[in-house]
């Protein structure tokens, strides 16, 4: 295509020439719009699930990061509930932060791994999920549980002494009501 340099850009020297450019404009245009929607679609029904080392948690995320399933063996009953939630936290986590590389994998299938944007979208769910905290790590619980005032570490809390009864105070005298006051209806009836 023989054309004309303006700005940085050739400029086609015929209207068959412009045709041209602009359809091949329009053709790649739709060729990405096809490989995004190829990629939206592949990751649109991915989930991850992820399983406690015990079993007794499983959480399953979509490809949004969102919880879609949550379940909670019987088993977790003996566990304190705090241990129960932090490891449910845990696994959201842990879940969330495959989602970058299930992006990935989709991208290579789709758009290739040449495509900036595509690469941008793969960053950004980086950082929106990151690696997850290491595990925390939970004390062996007691197997008896004692809510006495003795097994508390504060000393026991004295009610605070009584206040005196004060004499009865003698009830208020209301304001007589002057109609020659317009500034405002405080003090006399409501309806009139």
């Amino acid at each position: 295509m023989v054309g004309k340099q303006r700005e940085g850009a050739v400029m086609p020297d015929s209207i068959d020439a412009s045709d041209a450019m602009i359809d091949n404009w329009t053709q790649r245009l739709e060729e990405n719009a096809a490989r995004y929607q190829a990629l939206a679609d592949r990751m649109q029904g991915q989930t991850v699930t992820e399983r406690s080392k015990d079993g007794t948690v499983q959480v399953t995320i979509d490809s949004r990061g969102l919880l879609k399933n949550l379940v909670i063996a019987e088993t977790a009953a003996g566990k304190r509930m705090a241990e129960v939630s932090a490891q449910v936290m845990q696994l959201v986590q842990r879940a969330q932060a495959r989602i970058p590389e299930l992006l990935q994998q989709a991208m290579i299938e789709t758009t290739g791994t040449g495509d900036q944007a595509a690469a941008e979208i793969v960053r950004e769910a980086q950082s929106t999920f990151p690696e997850p905290p290491a595990e925390p790590a939970f004390p062996e619980p007691d197997r008896v549980r004692r809510f006495l005032p003795e097994d508390t570490e504060e000393p026991p809390r004295t009610p605070p002494p009584a206040a005196p009864p004060s004499a009865p105070q003698p009830p208020r005298r209301r304001r007589p009501v002057d109609d020659d006051d317009d500034d405002d209806d405080f003090g006399g009836p409501i309806l009139s």
